[in-house]
């Protein structure tokens, strides 16, 4: 047996989650993703989502609305007669309509241990706030955000250098087999539900512009965990005079590390900077149009003197 399912996703993230429903044996009566956006070196060329071309590479029909506003939209999913839709990280929000408009409802995968984390950007939140911890959560929709029964629990330990980007991709797998599993045990009619507690909610606000900005006054675990919560997209920066013009660089990574000093003083010739208390070594830089370097490549091209101040 398996289930018809709608499945609604737009980023690499989802992907994983799509190959393995499909390698389960259920059949996806539908994707929906969001509208090719532009893209391409100048921004010309519509793009389609990671999970548009996957699912175009698996032979499945392909729907991208710009919203469920449309009745005749409404009606269309409605007429799929799924059993059930999953979504991960599909980027639109979803009326009631389109919610109920499944036999079971729709199953949302979570990259955060709710409450904790509700919202658009739970992976870098967790690592900026310097969590331990963080998980996949399967979790059956309601009309709010993120405030659905969970399903499923899958924790993932965040280790004390690891980068947004290196737990994106461990949650992404960790999320797919999470799917997965909680799916054969709704074919099963053994999916329990429980509440989301009322305590320890917080909101993963999505990440600002105007906040990538690293500010080396701040405590030495602050500033590692602003980086390592950035990297690798958008990326937490500091300005610095290359060539006697101001320049952003963005750093990838880094390591917390021993001195004191003035708040943005290098120590070191290898770039151990000095924060509002303790140090931090950075690891992995890029300038501004450049590739991502190794911080002894990075001082090759750009060498750096101890007592240099980065802003």
């Amino acid at each position: 047996m398996s289930l018809r399912i709608i499945f609604m996703g737009t980023p690499e993230f989802s992907v994983p989650t799509l190959r393995l429903l499909v390698d389960a044996g259920h059949r996806i009566v539908a994707v929906y993703t969001q509208p090719p956006r532009p893209g391409g070196r100048r921004g010309l060329d519509l793009q389609k989502s990671p999970v548009h071309q996957a699912a175009e590479l698996l032979g499945l029909p392909v729907f991208t609305p710009v919203n469920f506003k449309d009745p005749e939209e409404r009606e269309r999913f409605r007429g799929l007669k799924a059993d059930v839709g999953v979504v991960v990280a599909y980027g639109l929000l979803l009326p009631e309509a389109i919610l109920n408009g499944t036999r079971d409802g729709c199953y949302n995968g979570h990259a955060s241990l709710l409450p904790r984390w509700r919202g658009a950007a739970p992976i870098q939140r967790a690592i900026m706030a310097g969590d331990a911890k963080t998980g996949m959560m399967v979790m059956k929709m309601d009309k709010g955000l993120d405030t659905g029964a969970v399903a499923l629990t899958r924790e993932v330990e965040i280790g004390p250098n690891m980068t947004a980007g290196e737990l994106h991709d461990r949650l992404m797998l960790v999320g797919a087999k999470a799917m997965a599993e909680a799916m054969v045990k709704l074919e099963m009619n053994d999916l329990p539900l429980t509440p989301q507690p009322e305590e320890g909610v917080l909101y993963a606000a999505k990440i600002d512009k105007a906040e990538t900005r690293i500010d080396f006054s701040r405590d030495v675990s602050d500033v590692h965990n602003h980086i390592r919560g950035l990297a690798p997209i958008p990326g937490a920066w500091f300005a610095l005079e290359i060539g006697g013009k101001p320049e952003r660089v963005k750093v990838l990574a880094s390591e917390l590390a021993e001195g004191q000093g003035a708040a943005g003083q290098l120590l070191t010739d290898d770039l151990v900077v000095a924060c509002g208390s303790g140090a931090v070594r950075l690891t992995r830089l890029q300038k501004a149009g450049g590739k991502p370097l190794a911080a002894a490549d990075f001082l090759r091209g750009t060498p750096l003197a101890a007592g240099t101040r980065l802003s």
